[in-house]
């Protein structure tokens, strides 16, 4: 590895600001004024959903699934995914775990417009560190943004019997590797908001288990 390359990396890993002269400009729309813009009669209900867990667990099946539901009742909201974004902002970024870092800090800087324009981001990754999820909340943390950390508990050995991808399989073989909950740990969220468990639940039920949270955290009526 290179100086250069060692310098980029360390700047990744830590987050440093690079860019020099840049100055935070502030929206002359305030908070209150977007919800009121959007149709909350109640206010401002920008928020984070961050749903986490192995791959097929099923966080997308919830996280599309309450996408749907919070339109069809006039709730604006967005759902970020995994694939989605590395099929384009992060198409750059491959697996490692400095890639893996650098995939949630993009999407928690975008989570954060979302919520800071008013909607209800959803967002569904892996995200198997603790440190990448304890970023996320911060940045939204930092930006007085509600964050609530939803962690989709399904064993591993249901997860294969979902691999409708065929990653399991393929990561059983060794054809990829650093697969997360094979070759790659997945560290188990200690506080999240909420633990779903998908196992002998249907993904609606699931979903309204979501649904009361954001009610009890006044987020949505």
């Amino acid at each position: 590895m290179s100086f250069s390359q060692d310098i980029f990396k360390k700047q990744k890993t830590s987050f440093i600001q690079v860019a020099t002269n840049v100055t935070e400009q502030k929206h002359h729309v305030s908070r209150a004024k977007r919800g009121q813009i959007l149709g909350h009669l109640r206010g401002f209900r920008g928020c984070t959903v961050w749903f986490t867990g192995l791959s097929g667990a099923g966080k997308t099946s919830v996280a599309f699934e309450l996408e749907a539901y919070l339109v069809t009742h006039g709730i604006p909201s967005y759902c970020l995914d995994g694939d989605n974004m590395r099929t384009g902002l992060n198409k750059d970024l491959g697996f490692s775990k400095e890639d893996r870092e650098e995939n949630i800090r993009r999407v928690a800087e975008v989570a954060r417009l979302f919520a800071d324009a008013g909607q209800i981001c959803l967002c569904s990754f892996v995200s198997p560190f603790t440190e990448d999820r304890e970023l996320a909340r911060r940045i939204h943390r930092d930006n007085d943004l509600p964050f609530f950390e939803v962690f989709v508990d399904t064993p591993l050995e249901v997860c294969e019997t979902r691999d409708i991808k065929g990653l399991y399989k393929k990561a059983r073989l060794g054809t990829i590797k650093g697969f997360t909950g094979i070759d790659q740990p997945y560290e188990k969220p200690e506080h999240p908001e909420l633990v779903l468990k998908t196992i002998n639940a249907s993904v609606e039920q699931s979903m309204m288990q979501v649904i009361e949270m954001l009610r009890e955290n006044g987020i949505i009526p």
